[in-house]
């Protein structure tokens, strides 16, 4: 399983919580390219609810890691 930023952001509007089935659904019916499915599909499936995509990518990258102050535009 292998994430990029590209990738993982066509996840970002998903139903969140969701399973793994459902995000696999999500991302068929939204166009996502075929690693996106395909990352999920390598998912471990235990029935387990996926809060958030940093449930399944924790390196992803969150607005605080970008340093950027908003407060100054």
């Amino acid at each position: 399983m292998f994430w990029t930023l590209e990738l993982a952001s066509h996840l970002e509007e998903a139903p969140w919580p969701a399973t793994k089935d459902e995000l696999i659904d999500y991302a068929i019916r939204s166009g996502s390219p075929l690693e996106v499915v395909e990352n999920l599909q390598e998912l471990d499936d235990e029935g387990e609810i996926y809060e958030a995509i940093e449930d399944i990518w924790p390196d992803y990258p969150t607005q605080e890691d970008f340093f950027f102050n908003e407060d100054e535009y």
